[in-house]
């Protein structure tokens, strides 16, 4: 899955926008415990005979009958599941899965064949749990083969979990009803009664009831169709491979399609709404490509038939992998050649290698629970990267990894935070890690191994890895048992990186003579949380390497005494070619063959880990960046700038020097370094609109223009260029008129001007719409033209830059309405709603309203998208954590405490106040520094 508020990589510009012109920190939630009784009473006040969430392991699915019916015009649904089980010891208990469904009968076929007896069970329903029991007269044989049965029936979801009901309008207004699936993590038992976990693998024959108007569709190509009734077919779907309840998918539409076959002979289709089936080509080809990639990269063949990819017109997350039938939002797939941004074709690319590289990595091969998810998470975050520079090399997406990385070092380095690999129990504890480490931190030390052990190493331990464990389940020491002894002994292959190294230079020497052990090194990384601050002392030829837990927090708090094996890199002023060093210990010393000028540490950023530069490192550093900024890496140069604002936090460098260091942004033109000096500086004025201390705000605001005045004013309002460039130009273009910088306000005024005589028709530079829609929605009948026309349209970008714009005027009643808009979900769609909650929580005169809303509306919300999810977290994170006061942090504390079970334990809520302190903290300690600052700087850049 991929999620949309954290995971899903730039779909649209406010997407990426949220990065940039707000403050990115989402949430790593919380478990939330439940005390656990001893002996649990069902509904009905009979004993319940299971006490554990987790289901009892002697009882194995083999494979499941499915038959349901849908029906769009009652919104309910019924069905029958038959369960092929088998006992390992004797029980006349079976416990599994069932949550909403009401169970008419029950009941249990022994042995195989035509003669099978039948006999009745009885149910008893424990929902705290999601279980049910089904008690049978007399205990079940050990081996025999027996057959569950049972009847059931439930009301199509009103959530965006489980079977749910989703609308679209068509463009004659009509309002039409579809019914799809989202079953990951924990909600495969809303739509039938199973044994939801993810090492329950079993084999699905799925039939699907329908009127004859609508098409199904599921994880498996159409058998046959029978009429079993007037106005009623039924649809058989072959039998699936052995896999996970999570990954069953059905959808009952009226869908239309486009397809095109790879080279091996597998059917790709996309599906979306009938007005939009024109806007599928993109994804389309995409597919093809990055399917044909991954059969070559695993050296495994895709093993289904077909890949439906489907655009969902409700769905909370960006996408989800279903094996054989991938569901996305609409703006995560489908891509408008007129009016979709770079950004947005960047993203679907994105989204659509992440969910079928879970093809191989989540579906063929699977965490055995769900402490594990980063296996799966992770793995597809960072083939994403892998498998996109390969097959589209013109989005170079390598722009874009490291700020993955620096996002999940802003959650891993609070003390709510977790390791990649945690304990988790209840569905909303399992929620909850769906989160910046498992996807983003998970991706960046598999990059980080990846850049230790050699491309052609790393890959032949992933490929072993998932041929080993092919239909099967894993756990995080599998993973690091395959990558132990992939080096060839007999030299007849020749691979790059760690195996093949030579002894030529005392670093090199040192990380071979260390020895390859794989679980042991990456054990540090994922058992534990975190990440090391290594301190670079340089004393002649010597250089001292200490490395130390980096976490934010008081000054007073404990030393974790955690370790890390660091694979650490470097390059000197004398020589660029890559050093190598694996620290084991606290500390070491490693000897330059000469005294250099400068040494720049974990080289590429390839490294998860932060370096301090102790006596002029610093200094030396950024004389560099102002000579000769291009004589490193563009990607050395964002790390440098993270980096530097990162030790501001915990006092090991002033706030002047790395205000210093930004100075030389104003030479800058790469996309990385320019974006991250943003997603430095943006954030201090957005602490300072949360405090009355207009002066320096603005004197502040005008700095920054300063600094890239002369990259913003180089700008073409047109589309051309690279993705990269033409990004870079939509967010310069965006924050200049936002920051109300003339040239740009003027420019994009005349552009508005004309869209809005043209009723809307004349087509606009998709790079420059955000600022063109931006300017034109301050203005009240700007404001209306634009809702007019969000209403219309039928383009996922358009939407979505239309969306932004309205969130950031400073409308009170404007914001207010849109709120609740979003929230009924009529016209604009609940789906939405998250994100115009976190954008008008950003929005300096709409952050009280966002964050009253999210208050008052606290249950309905969780109802909605469920306690413990990405979106919870996403929208808890967004009203929050840019409060810089003691006062609005004592309101947080007292509103999330008063939650009791239903969110106080959350760990999204624990980050925001982590977080609202560390504000409080960076305030009272550089605001006046910054102050000085600017006056000494007597803003020489304007």
């Amino acid at each position: 899955m991929i999620s949309l508020s954290i995971k899903r990589p730039l779909v649209t510009m406010s997407f990426l926008l949220s990065s940039l012109l707000m403050l990115l920190t989402v949430a790593t939630p919380s478990w939330c415990q439940r005390s656990e009784t001893t002996s649990p009473t069902a509904s009905n006040r009979a004993p319940f005979p299971w006490n554990k969430m987790r289901l009892p392991e002697h009882i194995t699915p083999v494979h499941y009958d499915l038959v349901i019916h849908a029906n769009l015009t009652t919104l309910t649904f019924g069905g029958t599941t038959e369960i092929e089980i088998t006992a390992s010891k004797p029980t006349s208990t079976i416990v599994l899965h069932s949550h909403h469904l009401q169970i008419s009968k029950a009941a249990l076929r022994k042995g195989a064949g035509e003669r099978q007896s039948e006999e009745l069970l009885r149910v008893l329903e424990y929902p705290p749990q999601e279980q049910i029991a089904l008690l049978a007269p007399e205990p079940l044989v050990v081996g025999l083969p027996y057959t569950i049965v049972i009847d059931y029936a439930g009301n199509l979801s009103e959530s965006f979990h489980g079977f749910y009901k989703s609308t679209y309008r068509t463009k004659e207004g009509e309002v039409r009803i579809l019914a799809s699936t989202q079953f990951e993590p924990t909600a495969a038992r809303m739509a039938f009664p199973c044994f939801d976990e993810p090492a329950f693998k079993a084999s699905f024959s799925i039939k699907i009831r329908r009127e004859p108007r609508h098409l199904a569709i599921s994880n498996m190509p159409l058998v046959k169709s029978v009429t079993v009734a007037e106005g009623l077919v039924e649809d058989h779907f072959d039998v699936t491979v052995r896999m996970s309840t999570y990954l069953v998918a059905f959808i009952v539409s009226d869908f239309k399609s486009v397809s095109k076959m790879t080279k091996s002979g597998v059917k790709v289709s996309v599906y979306a709404v009938p007005d939009k089936i024109n806007q599928a080509d993109y994804a389309l080809d995409a597919a093809v490509t990055l399917l044909e990639f991954y059969e070559d990269y695993f050296s495994i063949p895709y093993p289904l038939s077909k890949q439906d990819l489907a655009a969902i017109p409700d769905f909370q997350s960006g996408a989800m992998e279903n094996w054989g039938l991938t569901t996305y939002r609409e703006s995560s797939l489908l891509f408008d050649a007129e009016k979709s941004s770079a950004s947005s074709k960047l993203g679907i690319t994105m989204t659509v290698s992440h969910e079928l590289a879970h093809q191989w990595f989540g579906n063929l091969v699977t965490m055995e629970w769900w402490n594990d998810l980063w296996l799966n998470e992770g793995f597809a975050k960072f083939m994403e990267f892998v498998s996109v520079s390969v097959t589209h090399p013109e989005l170079k997406v390598e722009d874009y990894f490291f700020d993955k990385c620096f996002n999940a070092m802003e959650v891993d380095a609070l003390n709510s935070s977790h390791p990649v690999s945690t304990p988790v129990e209840n569905p909303a504890q399992i929620r909850e890690i769906f989160d910046e480490v498992s996807y983003e931190k998970g991706a960046c030390i598999l990059n980080m191994l990846r850049d230790y052990l050699g491309a052609d190493a790393f890959k032949s331990g992933i490929v072993k890895y998932l041929q080993k464990y092919s239909y099967k389940n894993t756990k995080n020491e599998d993973l690091w048992n395959s990558m132990a002894s992939i080096c060839p002994t007999d030299g007849t292959q020749r691979m790059d990186g760690f195996c093949s190294r030579g002894e030529h230079s005392s670093s090199s020497s040192h990380w071979r003579q260390e020895g390859l052990d794989v679980k042991t090194m990456m054990n540090t990384w994922t058992l534990q949380k975190g990440f090391p601050l290594i301190t670079i002392t340089v004393r002649g030829r010597n250089v001292h390497v200490k490395q130390e837990h980096y976490v934010k927090g008081p000054d007073d708090a404990p030393e974790t005494g955690y370790l890390w094996h660091v694979p650490l890199t470097f390059i000197t002023s004398n020589s660029d070619s890559v050093q190598r060093f694996l620290l084991k210990t606290r500390t070491d010393v490693l000897i330059l063959p000469e005294e250099v000028e400068w040494i720049k540490f974990n080289v590429g950023m390839n490294g998860f880990y932060i370096v301090h530069y102790e006596d002029d490192g610093w200094d030396s550093l950024t004389g560099l960046l102002k000579g000769t900024h291009t004589a490193i890496s563009s990607s050395d140069r964002a790390s440098l700038i993270n980096s530097a604002f990162q030790l501001v936090s915990i006092g090991k460098l002033s706030i002047e020097k790395a205000l210093d260091l930004s100075l030389y942004l104003k030479h800058e033109t790469e996309i990385m370094p320019v974006f991250q000096g943003l997603n430095e500086l943006i954030p201090m004025y957005k602490l300072m609109e949360k405090r009355d201390v207009n002066e320096v705000e603005t004197q502040f605001k005008a700095f920054l223009i300063g600094l890239l005045r002369d990259l913003i004013d180089k700008q073409t309002w047109t589309d051309e260029g690279s993705i990269s460039e033409r990004i870079l130009r939509s967010q310069l273009l965006l924050l200049a008129c936002v920051r109300k910088y003339q040239p740009c306000v003027q420019k994009a005024e005349g552009y508005f001007r004309r869209w809005q005589e043209a009723n809307g028709n004349l087509s606009l530079p998709s790079d420059v719409t955000l600022a063109v829609f931006a300017v034109g929605a301050q203005n009240p009948e700007g404001w209306d033209f634009l809702y007019s026309k969000y209403q219309s349209s039928l383009s996922s970008t358009e939407k979505n830059q239309i969306e932004f714009a309205l969130c950031i005027t400073h409308n009170k009643e404007k914001l207010q309405w849109l709120l609740e808009q979003s929230f009924k979900g009529d016209t604009i769609k609940t789906q939405e709603f998250p994100n115009i909650l976190r954008a008008i929580g950003r929005n300096p005169v709409g952050y009280p309203l966002a964050w009253q809303f999210l208050r008052e509306n606290w249950n309905k919300l969780v109802q909605k998208f469920e306690l413990g999810s990405n979106s919870i977290a996403y929208m808890v994170m967004g009203t929050t954590n840019q409060f810089s006061t003691r006062a609005w942090l004592e309101e947080v504390k007292e509103f999330f405490s008063s939650l009791k079970e239903n969110g106080s334990q959350l760990r999204c809520v624990q980050q925001t106040i982590e977080t609202i302190e560390e504000n409080i903290r960076w305030m009272d300690k550089n605001f006046d520094k910054i102050r000085v600052w600017l006056q000494n700087e007597k803003l020489e850049l304007l």
